[in-house]
């Protein structure tokens, strides 16, 4: 598994039966994750949370945060910054596990020595967006929702990258992807972070674990020449590192050559020492 424990104003305090303690900035949240299985016993911090979600028997769930002095605040990564805001789906607007794919693709971009186009798609509020373009890559931006591109422009500004080569695109991305082909534009650097289900632009629902391999398919053949990498993550337990990186290997790697790479992603819980899954990712790149 790979562990970021670089985080300065997020960390994960404890995790027990089903949800998590976590201190994002100055406050610190209970949320639920289904992967918690065992049952440790909880400490006095517990009880001082800030806030906590409650799910609901038919379905979604709730805040509890009276003692939340604040709606929105600032958190920062090195030199990225992300405004949190919990929302009625329990999440907060950033995932901070993924901040050791960041540092990856601000490594790869920076030792290329030359110019690098990135396509970051299903990306949410910016944190893949941010890393890349502060790493001097022009980045085109696309997620189907208008909030969430809005949100993650107030991250770029927060960061002071709002003067970047960013393009904000609203769109569904299996369709951006079709146009982009059409129009013959290649990237050197493609990320790709879809949902575990979503709906398609007619409504329809789809899982990750059927529409994975038609969406790295057609994502792929926007790869440039030279291409850097391609990295897709996933959220789902159904969808496991070593089936992601058998569709990049038979996909990308077998016709272009390279190495494709494959593990869980997690962050530290302090009070026990060990590792909390948080995802998986796989990358394929050309050296």
């Amino acid at each position: 598994m790979r562990i970021k424990n670089e985080w300065r104003d997020i960390e994960v305090l404890d995790a027990t039966d089903g949800e998590k303690l976590e201190r994002w900035g100055p406050y610190t949240l209970i949320r639920p994750d289904p992967q918690v299985i065992w049952k440790t016993p909880r400490g006095p911090e517990w009880k001082k949370a800030h806030a906590r979600y409650i799910r609901s028997d038919t379905g979604g769930g709730r805040w509890d945060d009276a003692n939340l002095p604040a709606r929105e605040w600032t958190v920062s990564y090195k030199d990225l910054s992300f405004r949190i805001r919990p929302t009625n789906f329990k999440h907060t607007g950033l995932f901070p596990e993924q901040a050791v794919n960041w540092d990856y693709m601000r490594d790869v971009i920076s030792a290329a020595g030359r110019p690098v186009r990135v396509l970051n798609l299903f990306a949410y509020t910016g944190g893949a967006t941010l890393a890349c373009a502060a790493a001097g890559a022009e980045v085109c931006h696309v997620d189907a929702s208008k909030g969430i591109v809005t949100w993650a422009r107030e991250n770029a500004a927060l960061s002071g990258l709002e003067q970047k080569p960013i393009r904000w695109i609203v769109d569904d991305c299996k369709k951006y992807v079709e146009r982009e082909a059409r129009r013959g534009k290649t990237y050197d650097g493609i990320i790709m972070d879809p949902p575990s289900y979503g709906r398609g632009p007619g409504g329809e629902v789809w899982k990750l674990e059927d529409a994975v391999f038609d969406l790295v398919r057609a994502s792929a053949a926007l790869l440039s020449d030279n291409a850097l990498f391609f990295m897709l993550n996933s959220y789902t337990t159904g969808l496991s590192p070593s089936v992601m990186a058998y569709i990049l290997a038979v996909l990308i790697k077998a016709p272009r050559g390279g190495a494709v790479t494959s593990s869980e992603i997690g962050l530290a819980v302090k009070a026990t020492g060990q590792a909390l899954p948080c995802g998986s990712t796989a990358i394929w790149q050309s050296f």
